[in-house]
């Protein structure tokens, strides 16, 4: 597969996302999303979400504060904003882990089958004997608690999932013409693996990653939630909830606003990943 014709299917799967209504909305919701935290971080707009203004102590949505304040008077659209940048990041990098080593794992042990299959195979079945949130929590409270540190451990429970569904199709596709073609010209198997095989699951990997995204995003606000996420005084939206059990009845913003921002979140990476799904899978109606 040339340069040329990666970057030219590339831009044809994104002008395709965009057109469609639920890839398009989605994708607006997300850049929105991040857009809005990176500002906030930056200190461009809101306020300093760890900042304390007690004279300010659990105000209603108002000009000032658009998502009202909490118990100690922090801004809680600062909060929020900023809790939405800590929980991408720490999706993204968990995703990305899961991503390489599933990958690889699933590559490798389908190509070559023996010795690397029944290895690779073990190892995935035994990470999915474990609950995935119980094997993050066992992970997260191990390790010393910051952000990569997280992600490794929400990353490593969802590396099975990706040497799974690469397998699969590494199974099919080492017995198709083109790879006993390459071998039959001395190609080693790597760079067959390499060149010929991972080229041609490049998109059940995308879709993967888009839809694993989102259960990433849900880990990382329960482990939050039961104070295994980010430390303090960092937000997180999971511990923002934990905090707001008990304000619930006098102030009911401080559980609504990181409650429905989760909510919105998941949502539009499910939607992203849906449309992915139906643009780069062949059998789906809207990819023929």
């Amino acid at each position: 597969m040339s340069k040329s014709s990666t970057h030219s299917s590339s831009r044809s799967v994104f002008g395709r996302l965009i057109r469609s209504w639920t890839g398009g909305s989605s994708l607006f919701v997300l850049v929105l999303l991040i857009s809005l935290a990176i500002l906030v971080n930056l200190g461009v707009i809101g306020f300093d979400p760890i900042a304390q203004t007690p004279s300010d102590r659990l105000l209603a949505p108002n000009i000032t504060y658009l998502m009202g304040t909490d118990q100690f008077g922090r801004d809680i659209f600062s909060r929020v904003l900023s809790g939405v940048g800590s929980t991408a990041r720490i999706s993204v990098v968990a995703v990305l882990i899961a991503a390489v080593f599933g990958t690889l794992i699933g590559l490798v042990g389908g190509f070559y089958r023996g010795v690397a299959d029944i290895v690779g195979t073990g190892f995935t079945n035994i990470l999915f004997a474990f609950p995935p949130l119980l094997l993050a929590l066992t992970l997260a409270s191990v390790l010393d608690r910051n952000w990569f540190t997280i992600a490794m451990a929400i990353g490593v429970v969802y590396i099975p999932i990706f040497a799974r569904v690469t397998r699969g199709p590494v199974l099919s596709l080492r017995e198709i013409e083109f790879v006993r073609a390459a071998r039959s010209t001395g190609m080693s198997s790597i760079g067959i693996m390499f060149k010929h095989v991972l080229p041609n699951i490049y998109s059940i990997a995308i879709i993967q990653i888009a839809l694993s995204l989102s259960w990433a995003v849900l880990t990382e606000a329960a482990l939050s939630f039961l104070g295994l996420g980010s430390p303090p005084p960092s937000p997180s939206l999971g511990s923002m909830i934990y905090e707001a059990r008990t304000l619930v009845l006098i102030a009911p913003w401080t559980l609504y606003a990181p409650g429905v921002i989760i909510v919105v979140f998941v949502a539009a990476l499910n939607l992203l990943g849906d449309s992915l799904r139906n643009i780069l899978d062949p059998r789906s109606k809207e990819g023929q």
